[in-house]
């Protein structure tokens, strides 16, 4: 995925948000097996770990761009 305009990138932050909010609260994770808790937490990461990439790919071209 790669970031066309500013509001692609205002909506990537808003998910990045709401990934960050469930990854914090891990009372929002329903699962009985821990096991599966982690691995949604493990894959919550990985999601947020890719929106920040793709936002600091979006400013350094925005910025690199104005240069």
């Amino acid at each position: 995925m790669t970031l066309k305009n500013d509001d692609e990138l205002a909506n990537t932050r808003g998910k990045l948000e709401m990934l960050e909010e469930m990854y914090r609260d891990p009372s929002r994770d329903r699962s009985e097996d821990a096991h599966v808790r982690e691995l949604s937490k493990q894959s919550i990461k990985r999601l947020i770990n890719q929106l920040k990439e793709e936002i600091m790919r979006y400013e350094v071209h925005q910025t690199a761009g104005k240069a």
